[in-house]
């Protein structure tokens, strides 16, 4: 069975995939092709059912829930750390404030319209929004991605760490992004799926150098191979290996907040594999 499996061109990502690109681990009968595009494109076309399987925003879930189910590997989430707001000026007001978002399905948009619902939405391209900021065309930026690590390279300031903030709210991780497979391939099948990224993800973190050497080459902005090792680390652990019970609990609360909000239409519930 062939499975296009869709995710992000970055180098955690990349490291999570390794083994599967490179035929290092078996498949099991399943043809994977990896297809690359950035996380809002994969937001949008998700809603249509493009892909078997591919990554997404925590906030998209509960628009494609009736169609994929989520799974319980390789998802994205921060411990103490995650979006992070920036601005040429140590005490940007948020409030009224023209942002930078890097989409408006991601989660780094979902959580700062829980921390603050008035605020000037300027959606770009998650690597253009630094380059505004620098310019002044708008007044600060959702950084998402390698850009968490690099900001201050450009001479700008941390306003906000929305995983700092999640963390201090509910003690608990914040849930970035996941990966979905569809339903119609039935349950059975998406299980095996899971399970080969999975091993994939295994294969990755026990041959760790070699990995890395192949990551790097997916590491936009970065090229010292110590600071792509650390941005792995961040995204690529336990908590992506499997979600655990606070991960879960973490998801529902994120999910629950950004329905009462009136920010997600849909109230759903989990099905994961």
């Amino acid at each position: 069975m062939e499975i296009n499996f869709a995710h992000s061109p970055d180098a955690d990502d990349a490291f999570m995939f390794y083994a599967i690109e490179e035929k290092k681990i078996e498949t099991n009968g399943f043809e994977i092709a990896g297809i690359l595009s950035d996380i809002e494109t994969l937001n949008n076309k998700v809603l249509n059912f493009i892909y078997e399987a591919t990554a997404i925003s925590f906030h998209t879930y509960p628009y494609v829930a009736k169609n994929y189910y989520l799974v319980k590997t390789g998802a994205s989430i921060g411990y103490k750390y995650g979006p992070v707001l920036v601005s040429k000026s140590k005490t940007k007001e948020i409030k009224g404030s023209r942002i930078g978002i890097p989409g408006k399905l991601t989660t780094a948009y979902l959580l700062l319209k829980i921390f603050e619902s008035d605020f000037k939405p300027v959606f770009m391209p998650f690597d253009k929004i630094t380059d505004a900021v620098e310019k002044g065309e708008i007044d600060a930026g959702l950084i998402i991605h390698e850009g968490q690590i690099t900001y201050s390279e450009r001479n700008l300031f941390k306003i906000l760490d929305l995983g700092e903030w999640w963390f201090e709210k509910y003690s608990l991780p914040v849930p970035l992004g996941c990966n979905v497979i569809r339903k119609d391939l039935g349950i059975e099948n998406a299980r095996k799926i899971s399970e080969i990224l999975k091993e994939s993800i295994l294969y990755s973190i026990e041959h760790k150098k070699e990995a890395i050497n192949y990551a790097s080459k997916f590491a936009r902005n970065l090229s010292d191979i110590n600071k792509i090792e650390k941005f792995v680390d961040m995204y690529v652990n336990d908590r992506t290996i499997e979600l655990g019970d606070d991960d879960i609990r973490a998801i529902k609360i994120l999910l629950n907040e950004g329905y009462e909000r009136g920010i997600i239409p849909f109230n759903v519930e989990l099905e994961i594999v």
